[in-house]
């Protein structure tokens, strides 16, 4: 059904609000201040609020430009629902969900600001991604599946990824029928990678490379702002970053964040490959100590070769919650504990266990505002009031965000 609406506000999870006949409707592919023509793509009579894709712009806004990306309009795949926003807007829409989640879950009147990665403006907030993630269709034509869909949407295009992934012609090519591809091309030029189905594949050949010895994991080397080039090991289907600029900029948040910790003692949780853990390392210097605690295996894994050589780090592996528990009982003083949770956030019981440990500050990475207000409410409680938050636009043509905490007591 298609309805005509006033879109309000914006609304966290990259749609705007607006009301039809009193009921609240979350509109995507709009704007605040516009005049649509939508169509429902939810609207059970029973729901608390319908959903709705803007089909048709009657009155648009100053910032409204054409899509970069069409086939992640309305109807479209997922993942590039801001790309009819012009870049400055983007980032406003970003701040004002930043500033209202913090203010709404954490009682925190602030404004930060989410500053732009190095040369998203010049490339138009295009070729980011070092990172794709694909299935195929029934036809064996590459593509992503459609927004709040299990439909698969052949995609001619993929503005978001790199040069190096777009190198890889992975939408020329005709695949298994429900294959799921991922590429990992380094944004330094490291060998890319391309795995079908978690097994690596030979893109000369053709065909999946199932030698036990075949090449799973790629090379990612970040020069930091100390001048230090640091070069990690990252399982292909591991987590990493993904803005080809992330990791540079987060490591260098994060040395910040902390502050001078020489000879001090650091606590790293989901501390994955070892992003941080490495700098966090080089900045206590052998004197100092770093903890780290990682839930994945894999993650682990990897982290034990890019820290093989720093004796001042302990690793950790298992859930972060249970394992910090352990760690709490007589564990000496810790000076900065550094937080990079998945999408949810720590919760309640990491958050009391941090406070356990009375560190001097905590460095908060958060890739959801929701869970990171959450996170500093809980934080809050136990004496760390005083709050700095940064957000990063690492994600442009989508909602998301990143953002760095620093909490001090």
């Amino acid at each position: 059904m298609l309805v005509e609406l006033e879109v309000g506000p914006v609304a966290h999870g990259g749609h705007c609000v607006a009301r039809h006949e009193g009921r609240v409707v979350f509109v995507r592919h709009t704007l605040p201040g516009e005049r649509v023509r939508a169509r429902l793509t939810d609207d059970g009579p029973d729901a608390r609020f319908w959903r709705a894709d803007a089909v048709e712009v009657l009155e648009a806004s100053p910032d409204r430009v054409p899509s970069v990306w069409p086939e992640a309009g309305p109807g479209g795949v997922g993942g590039g629902e801001l790309a009819h926003v012009a870049l400055p807007a983007q980032r406003a829409w970003k701040e004002a969900v930043l500033a209202e989640q913090l203010r709404h879950l954490a009682r925190l009147d602030v404004t930060p600001t989410v500053h732009a990665a190095p040369g998203d403006d010049a490339r138009g907030g295009l070729a980011w991604r070092t990172r794709i993630d694909l299935v195929a269709d029934a036809d064996g034509r590459a593509g992503m599946r459609g927004f709040r869909s299990h439909d698969v949407v052949a995609l001619d295009a993929m503005p978001l990824a790199t040069e190096h992934v777009a190198a890889l012609d992975l939408l020329g090519r005709r695949w298994r029928p429900g294959a799921r591809i991922e590429a990992v091309a380094p944004a330094d030029g490291s060998p890319p990678l391309v795995l079908v189905d978690d097994v690596p594949f030979d893109l000369q050949r053709g065909r999946p490379d199932p030698r036990p010895n075949a090449r799973a994991a790629v090379r990612e080397v970040v020069t930091a702002a100390d001048g230090v080039s640091r070069t990690y090991r990252v399982a292909a289907a591991g987590f990493w970053q993904v803005h080809r600029e992330a990791p540079t900029l987060l490591v260098d948040a994060v040395l910040r964040g902390a502050g001078d910790v020489a000879g001090g003692t650091v606590l790293d949780l989901y501390a994955g490959a070892g992003l941080f853990t490495l700098p966090l390392a080089d900045a206590v210097g052998e004197a100092g100590h770093v903890v780290s605690v990682e839930g994945d295996e894999r993650a682990v894994r990897d982290a034990r070769r890019n820290l093989h050589d720093r004796p001042q780090v302990d690793l950790h592996a298992g859930d972060v919650a249970r394992t910090l528990a352990g760690l709490v009982e007589g564990a000496p003083p810790v000076d900065v504990v550094v937080l990079d949770p998945p999408r949810t956030g720590a919760g309640r019981k990491v958050v009391d266990a941090v406070a356990a440990l009375r560190p001097e500050r905590v460095v908060y990475v958060a890739c959801d505002p929701a869970a990171l207000a959450r996170d500093v409410a809980l934080l809050g409680a136990h004496g760390w009031t005083g709050v700095e938050v940064v957000g990063h636009d690492l994600f442009p043509m989508t909602h998301h965000l990143e953002a760095v905490a620093v909490l001090t007591r």
